[in-house]
């Protein structure tokens, strides 16, 4: 993988990230890196913006921009538009919620068997992020003052999901499906709506 790639998934994956962040990550020099950030910044895969910092000089983290996306699977994004406007002027509205609802059903049951083995919370959400990140996802967890959260840094039915949101509403409830109503699933993070991943917050009920 070429260096300009590791760091455009490095900041998919890890958010805005300085400079010197990047090189010790990547194990490269910060010139190197730099170099490999400016020329990404003129292709228009990046910008910068300065942070205040509490000693000395503005600390400078690079993040990733919109048009970066072009270089992530997005798993034929086009025909999937186009399939979703040719199923809404052939039947409609409703007859898009039945092939939503009917994914939804099937990618449970698939999920479910995932998970038959796990036990507790943190046994399930791992299982699910591994199986997101199998899909492209790119999903982790992680643990926040008592709270879980699923993660999820790519979004490869984004175009999709832009055209039908109920796509996002259908995965929202198939997550709660499957940990059940001793928790609540609440998304507080979502790329469609401009935000740089998903984030789905779970709490006891």
């Amino acid at each position: 993988m070429k260096t300009s790639d590791k760091i455009l998934l490095q900041l998919k994956r890890g958010g805005p990230s300085t400079a010197v962040q990047l090189s010790k990550i990547l194990g490269i020099s910060s010139m190197g890196v730099r170099q490999h950030l400016q020329s990404l910044e003129e292709a228009g895969d990046l910008f910068w913006k300065d942070h205040k910092a509490e000693r000395g000089r503005p600390t400078r983290y690079w993040y990733l921009a919109q048009t970066s996306q072009r270089h992530f699977e997005n798993r034929h994004e086009e025909l999937s538009v186009v399939m979703i406007d040719s199923v809404r002027q052939v039947f409609g509205e409703a007859g898009l919620d039945k092939l939503i609802s009917h994914r939804e059903q099937a990618t449970l049951a698939s999920y479910s068997e995932r998970m038959t083995q796990c036990e507790g919370l943190e046994q399930k959400l791992n299982a699910l992020a591994l199986v997101r990140s199998e899909e492209g996802y790119m999903a982790s967890v992680e643990q926040i003052d008592g709270d879980w959260y699923l993660l999820e840094n790519h979004c490869p039915i984004c175009a999709a999901a832009k055209a039908c949101q109920n796509f996002c509403r259908s995965e929202l409830e198939l997550f709660q499906t499957l940990l059940g109503n001793d928790y609540i699933v609440r998304r507080e993070e979502h790329i469609v709506s401009g935000s740089r991943r998903c984030s789905y917050k779970i709490s006891n009920a």
